[in-house]
């Protein structure tokens, strides 16, 4: 296209992307796809820099090493400034786990890494999104990997490859179909690898390097094609949500929307470049990049210390906050570099990069070897912290068994000559009933074993991973082996059926499944295993899940008492537990109709007196996090196992 140049309705189209990116994380309900924003962000940067490649290597005037200090000079100042007061607000509110986190966070973006951290580290027991106050610079990360590795490809085509456009546009076919084939299978690297991203970009740069039409386009062209740009990207905007399989086929929208959009406004003066040339969007636009930086921290401190998380009310100054930051941001860090009144230079400019990077880089270090220098932590803030701990015993049945026999670790009780009858079974809420089986003990000091593994039901379904299918048949080949009596089953239930209340599906069975076919997988997993089980004559025992916490709530409670408050009073309503459970509850209380030797157990009860699931009793808190039950909470709850393990009843 090679039209370049200062474009007033690109600065507007970095507003039209970075608004509701920040509408989105701050809980505006109508901005429910604004995550694509950042796929906007992507089409510009791909068309922006590759013209810059373009002209100079065009023209032989190419220097790597002015264009990665001009990239410097660009992205790190006011990067830096943000990691680095990130730091220090970490230091002051969040806990030594996620201090720690945020250490080994700024370790891996001062290497432009951060994507592949927050791709490999989003497991079950992850800290939650909301205390990452680094997540959002997994986008910035996969830029600063594509301008490392772009214009050597660039260089490389345009120097020896006679029809090197087609060659791109090859690797641009290539890189989507990665992100379709990863997007269902691996779906954390389909949304964070520069491998499954970089077409996005793509389809920028191949807007900036393809020839020009020889005629000039029509009018009505131009403005039919920028009209329907906007509407794509609107549409992505306000009808995709956290339920959307994203990026995969989806992120055609919002992408092909913002190339549109850029194509458009180079042909003439459309109504959609007028637009998007609005002074207001213009301004935002000049503003967007150190925005995007200062938002995502801004609501993650801010969230940390809501006593019940941001209000809609509460959200629009924190997001004026964020406002005048990036403004202080671009008018005395961003402008001051770009202008060259600091490292003018282009080897200072790389050296004073180095040495910024290198020095939060070791910070990072240090804070994750400290563990987050749990010594800042005191009175209940500390209580707040501990709890969120696993116990060693916990963490080694989680482990599973070896191929020839199971871990002596998961065998619980005084009296081990004993034999044991009765078996627990499940994910990891199962091991967090650890604490209740110690603290009821059993009949004659009879031991009990424990088996779990974390994200893994114990139901008898093709659908769960093959670890999970194989740790599943060995259990059940325990129960048979060693005559088990009575078999628990405990897990998450509801997180198999409808993913996590933010979207994530991962842990669903199928995460292709509409509400009624997820329910009706899951009846038939369960069933299937507890008629397994009962073939044996053991007795089943169905715990009901744990009432949820609302997420983030149970993961800040360490930076309110920092600030001076607790949890008491706090909890979710007894009615959207009742609500989330009420086909679960229906298939546990049918089944126990249908045989008398299944039996149900509840803790909602004992957890929600006052149709209240508090997180603290007694002053102490019931979580460790917003599902699972910390060691008080648990311990609160050993009356309910007395008729099993104690031998209180018959049955």
């Amino acid at each position: 296209m090679h039209v370049f140049g200062n474009r007033r309705d690109i600065d507007g189209l970095r507003a039209l992307a970075v608004i509701p990116v920040v509408l989105f994380h701050f809980g505006f309900g109508a901005f429910s796809g604004g995550f694509v924003g950042v796929d906007v962000f992507f089409v510009i940067s791909g068309f922006l820099i590759t013209g810059i490649l373009f002209r100079e290597i065009s023209s032989q005037r190419f220097s790597f090493v002015d264009f990665w200090a001009r990239r410097a000079r660009r992205i790190l100042p006011a990067l830096s400034v943000v990691m680095l007061v990130t730091l220090v607000l970490g230091w002051l509110l969040l806990a030594a786990k996620d201090f720690s986190q945020l250490g080994r966070a700024v370790r891996y973006q001062a290497m432009f890494m951060s994507n592949i951290l927050f791709m490999r580290e989003d497991g079950y027991f992850e800290p939650a999104s909301d205390l990452k106050p680094l997540l959002h610079t997994w986008s910035l990360a996969v830029e600063e990997q594509y301008y490392i590795f772009f214009p050597l490809l660039m260089v490389l085509l345009m120097r020896h490859v006679r029809h090197w456009r087609w060659v791109l546009f090859a690797v641009l076919l290539g890189s989507f179909a990665l992100n379709i084939g990863y997007v269902e299978r691996k779906p954390d690297l389909a949304f964070f690898s520069l491998p499954t991203r970089a077409w996005e970009l793509l389809c920028g740069a191949m807007l900036a390097v393809w020839p020009a039409p020889r005629h000039a386009v029509r009018p009505w062209v131009y403005q039919l094609v920028g009209l329907a740009g906007l509407i794509a990207v609107l549409a992505a905007i306000f009808t995709f949500d956290k339920t959307t399989v994203f990026p995969g086929w989806a992120a055609l929208l919002p992408v092909l929307g913002a190339t549109a959009l850029i194509w458009s406004g180079a042909q003439g003066p459309s109504w959609t470049a007028r637009l998007l040339s609005a002074r207001v969007l213009v301004w935002v636009g000049l503003l967007s990049y150190s925005f995007y930086l200062w938002h995502w921290p801004v609501y993650v401190y801010a969230n940390a210390i809501s006593v019940d998380g941001i209000q809609s009310w509460e959200a629009l100054g924190w997001i004026l906050l964020a406002l005048g930051l990036a403004w202080l941001s671009w008018r005395f860090v961003e402008l001051a570099f770009r202008e060259k009144r600091w490292l003018a230079g282009r080897k200072s400019v790389l050296i004073g990069a180095g040495v910024a990077m290198a020095v939060l880089a070791v910070t990072g270090v240090v804070v994750r070897s400290a563990d987050g220098f749990p010594q800042r932590i005191t009175g209940k803030a500390l209580e707040y912290a501990q709890a969120r701990d696993w116990r060693a015993g916990q963490m080694e049945c989680m482990l599973g068994f070896s191929d020839t026999q199971p871990d002596k670790a998961c065998l619980l009780g005084a009296n081990k000559d004993l034999p044991a009858t009765q078996l627990f079974w499940g994910d990891s809420h199962a091991a967090a009933l650890l604490p209740a089986v110690q603290a009821c003990g059993t009949r004659d000091g009879r031991p009990v074993w424990l088996y779990a593994m974390g994200g893994c039901p114990p139901v008898q379904s093709a659908d769960v991973s093959p670890r999970c299918r194989d740790f599943n048949e060995r259990t059940m080949e325990q129960v048979r082996r060693l005559h088990i009596r009575d078999v628990v089953l405990a897990a998450n239930w509801s997180l198999y059926v409808y993913g996590r209340e933010d979207g994530d599906k991962k842990h669903m069975l199928n995460r292709l499944d509409d509400r009624a076919t997820a329910e009706a997988r899951m009846a038939a997993a369960i069933k299937a295993r507890v008629a397994t089980i009962r073939a044996t004559g053991a007795q089943v025992w169905l715990f009901k899940e744990v009432p949820l916490q609302r997420l983030g709530t149970i993961s800040r409670l360490t930076s309110l008492a920092r600030t001076g408050r607790s949890a008491e009073g706090l909890g979710r309503p007894l009615q959207e537990h009742l609500a989330r459970q009420q086909a679960l509850s229906a298939l546990f209380a049918s089944m126990s109709a249908a045989d008398a030797g299944v039996h149900v157990i509840d803790p909602a009860p004992m957890m929600c007196p006052g149709e209240v699931c508090r997180i603290e009793v007694n002053g102490h808190t019931q979580y460790k996090d917003e599902d699972h039950l910390s060691d008080i909470g648990s311990t609160r709850l050993s009356p309910l196992f007395a008729p099993l393990l104690l031998g209180t009843t018959d049955y």
